[in-house]
Formats: structure tokens, sequence, C-alpha cells
């Protein structure tokens, strides 16, 4: 055995509130990579749900890495949430049309970008992450948290706004763990390598 089979969708036995996301993800704009798993209290396919304001006219997209794991009620805020901020009103008038509907010609809603989540990262229970964000390989965000701002690679963060927590390794490590990037490994190293990741020995991994 090299590893479970990362195009099924539910990769344990007589358990279906633990799904492969990629593998169970409908929408275009949500692309997810091998082994990432989403956990839910109720039905995995509350995730796309979870996915908020992503409208395909807005065109952004949620880009998440390989081996993440994502807990029940984690919810992502898309562009499709933004209003004009720096007009006398925020209402959003033109969507009502009825005389209304000119209301945003010349002008264009805030984009603040995809949402990037790297490889390996854990999310919590109950977390929030705003539009545009970029969350580095290897970080933990803890439950309940809503991050509003950039989180740098094996970066545990929390609160709300999160903030950072400590990093979980020396920037010595962080540094050689970005290089090796594991999670690109073929499965049949994975697999011989299984026991070095679940250790906290980068020169065993390196070998």
């Amino acid at each position: 055995m090299i590893g479970p089979d990362k195009n099924i969708k539910f990769p344990l036995d007589n358990y279906d509130k633990l799904c492969f996301l990629k593998n169970i993800v409908k929408n275009p704009n949500i692309i997810v990579g091998d082994y990432t798993y989403y956990d839910d209290f109720e039905n995995v396919e509350n995730f796309e749900k979870n996915v908020k304001y992503h409208f395909d006219f807005v065109g952004d997209k949620l880009i998440i890495g390989k081996f993440c794991m994502i807990a029940s009620d984690v919810k992502f805020i898309m562009n499709g949430a933004n209003h004009l901020t720096d007009s006398l009103s925020t209402y959003p008038f033109a969507i009502f049309g009825n005389g209304w509907e000119n209301a945003m010609e010349g002008k264009s809603y805030p984009q603040k970008g995809n949402i990037h989540i790297g490889n390996d990262v854990w999310i919590g229970y109950n977390a929030t992450i705003m539009a545009g964000v970029h969350i580095g390989d290897g970080a933990i965000i803890a439950a309940n948290s809503t991050i509003t701002k950039d989180v740098e690679p094996y970066t545990i963060v929390g609160g709300n706004p999160a903030k950072k927590i400590r990093k979980r390794f020396s920037e010595d490590v962080i540094t050689k763990l970005l290089e090796l990037k594991w999670w690109n490994w073929n499965m049949e190293k994975i697999t011989k390598n299984i026991k070095n990741l679940t250790e906290n020995k980068i020169d065993k991994l390196i070998e």
C-alpha cells in the first residue's frame, strides 16, 4: 500500500462525514489539491454552501493546496460580499433596478483577489477566511478565528481578527521545509517518510 486513493470521495470506511474535498466540489472556481480533506458534522455537501458570495460574474477563485485539513463550519467570504466603502452610502442600489440600475455606472465594487490556501494547512472549526487572503504552507488557523490578513508559512494564528500566536518551527527549519515541499513528492516517497513526517526532526526527512 502506498496511501489511500486520492480519487475517492470518502477515504474512511463507513464514514461519510469526512471527504477528500476535490472529489465533491462542483464549482470550477474552487480548486482543491490532492488529499485535502473536509470534515463536516452534518453533510460534506455543506462545504460549497460555506463559500459565501461566490458569484460567477465576479470570477474570483478559492484555491486550496494539497494535504490540507478543513474542519466543519469553516467559511470563506468571497468578493461578491464587497460594497462601495468610499462612497456616501454603501447600499447596493443598482441591483434593485426600477430607476436605480445606473447607480454603478462608471464604478466598480472593490476586488481583493482570490483566496489562496497553501499546502498542509489546518483550519479549525468555524474559522472565517476573508477575500484576498493568502495562507502560507503549514499554517494553523485556530477555531473561531477570522482571517483578514495574509498568514505566513508555518505560523499559528487565532482570534478575531486573527493575530500571530507563534511560529511552529525555527526560521531555519521553516526554510528547509519550504524547500523540500514534501507534499509534491510521489506517494511512494511520502509513504516511506510517514513516520518522519509525524515527528519533528527535519534531518531525518531530508535523508
